[in-house]
């Protein structure tokens, strides 16, 4: 069982930035993946932003250029840095935790809003 801990949400102006943290803790295996999903308001979550444990990520193409992944292994934290912000990046953002097997978990989520 993994627990995560998100924080770093909030309203922001666009063409902003905005710093998501994870924290994970419980039964971590070394070799996982960490990420950001994110759902907006009658929309499917879809993936953000993906790291792996060695450190090869991936992101959706409606951020790329903009927001950047990254983790501390030591930490079991992953960072989700996001800049020049829209107003359509506007969702609750969910941190995952995904395990060279087993289930994944989820994190409570953290609301950004790109708003003027």
């Amino acid at each position: 069982q993994v627990h995560l801990v998100e924080s770093g949400g909030g309203l922001v102006q666009p063409g902003g930035s905005l710093n998501l943290s994870c924290a994970a803790s419980g039964s971590i295996r070394s070799i996982n993946a960490m990420g950001w999903y994110r759902q907006a308001p009658g929309k499917q979550r879809e993936l953000v932003a993906m790291i792996a444990s060695r450190g090869s990520s991936n992101y959706a193409d409606t951020v790329k250029g903009r927001f950047t992944i990254s983790r501390d292994n030591a930490e079991n934290t992953v960072y989700l840095r996001m800049s020049s912000l829209k107003p359509e990046d506007t969702a609750v953002y969910y941190c995952k935790f995904t395990p060279i097997s087993g289930e994944p978990s989820w994190g409570q989520g953290t609301q950004v809003t790109v708003s003027s």
